[in-house]
């Protein structure tokens, strides 16, 4: 089947930040947009090693918003009776074992209800009836039941359904090679299947995201990052329908996969890849798993969960999700190159605010007064400021190993 000649919208990448653009896209009336995905599918690259949890509990009000906007959509996909993306609303806890992380917990609780998002501190005997964990050293536990986990390969599924039927288009094993810019606007964009006219494209390729921004002359530091978890045999006492946990002291969190459990942390030692050393025509760096992380998530968990010692491995998800120095999406129209829109960066949130940095985009490019938040991540503070690389993938790599800290800053 041919390439289409032209399309108001091309968005360049079908992971899940560039579905919940799509869908993001088509909700706010604009149908005539283009889908273009490398691999024979959507969700296929990073999108698919994806934890899969979605949690709403963060240091701004804005990002709570932002989440709580990406839960609805899920709830919204999950009652299609055709295409769901498999949410399982099970809530979850995250633990504070010092006074400084159970003051982290309140401040948590007062931006929470300042968004309107329901969560509870609770007891340690309320929490170990949540999930059968031993915590007898934690001081408090903070419950959100609205949180869940979904499947993130169901997720992509999902919103292509619902985005075709709305009028969106895909076309998958098509490979961008370059855009076309006239008079400093975006003409056209130039697969290896032909030209593609437009008014407009959105960068939303992932890991690749960095390459497209240089085919239209823009340098962004979006550093891919290593990312890893496992996945276990079943164990005793876990079953699906128990919450998701998160214990940053430990840098670790998860969640039951069927009667096993699913096991990620965040490394003190990140390890990122330069994209100036990846082609774009090239996949990212084959992860070979790294059994001493791995080995640390387990030890580390195993305090609070003791049958998690030992337990034998049945998988390894790993990834490279990009992160920014300065731990901000990079959201919006590029001012240097008129219908050039960036939805990348996500640090991790990709899949869980997916239909949020949609939404962002959306008020980027459409709304008249942009919030600030909206504003400050415009990929001009990058384009229109001096950076250099050695800085920014040192800077993105300590987001990524700060991920948990208390004094990080909101994303």
């Amino acid at each position: 089947m041919a390439l289409p000649a032209e399309s108001e919208i091309v968005v360049v990448g079908g992971g899940a930040i560039g579905l919940g653009v799509a869908y993001s896209l088509a909700q706010a009336g604009k149908t005539d947009v283009l889908v273009l995905e490398r691999e024979q599918g959507v969700g296929r690259v990073t999108t698919a090693q994806g934890a899969g949890l979605c949690g709403q509990v963060r240091s701004s009000v804005e990002r709570v918003r932002l989440a709580m906007h990406s839960v609805e959509t899920f709830r919204e996909l999950q009652r299609d009776a055709d295409v769901r993306p498999d949410w399982h609303e099970v809530g979850s806890i995250r633990v504070a074992f010092s006074r400084e992380r159970v003051e982290e917990l309140r401040r948590l609780k007062v931006v929470c209800e300042q968004a309107g998002l329901e969560v509870e501190l609770l007891d340690r005997a309320e929490a170990e009836r949540l999930w059968p964990l031993d915590l007898g050293a934690v001081r408090a536990v903070l419950w959100c039941p609205s949180d869940g986990y979904m499947t993130p390969t169901a997720v992509a599924a999902a919103y292509q359904h619902r985005c075709t039927a709305m009028g969106v288009r895909f076309e998958a094993g098509t490979q961008v090679t370059g855009v076309v810019v006239r008079d400093g606007r975006i003409a056209a964009v130039r697969t290896d299947r032909g030209d593609v006219a437009c008014r407009m494209v959105v960068d939303a390729a992932g890991t690749h995201a960095y390459h497209v921004a240089r085919l239209a002359g823009l340098e962004l530091p979006i550093v891919p990052v290593r990312h890893e978890y496992y996945d276990t045999e079943p164990l005793p006492g876990l079953h699906p329908g128990l919450p998701c946990f998160r214990v940053p002291e430990m840098t670790v969190y998860g969640r039951a996969v069927g009667r096993g459990l699913r096991l990620g942390g965040w490394e003190s030692g990140a390890l990122s890849a330069d994209p100036r050393d990846i082609g774009l025509e090239e996949p990212a760096p084959v992860i070979h798993a790294d059994a001493i992380v791995l080995a640390g998530f387990e030890e580390q968990f195993a305090a609070l969960f003791p049958p998690a010692r030992g337990a034998p491995r049945t998988r390894v998800g790993k990834g490279w999700p990009t992160f920014t120095p300065d731990g901000g999406f990079v959201v919006g129209e590029s001012s240097r190159v008129r219908g050039f829109a960036m939805a990348a960066g996500c640090n991790a949130h990709g899949i869980s605010g997916s239909a949020g940095i949609g939404r962002l985009l959306v008020e980027a490019l459409f709304s008249e007064q942009p919030s600030g938040y909206v504003r400050g991540l415009s990929p001009d503070r990058f384009t229109e400021a001096r950076w250099d690389w050695l800085t920014a993938r040192r800077s993105a790599q300590r987001v990524y190993e700060t991920y948990y800290a208390a004094d990080r800053p909101a994303s």
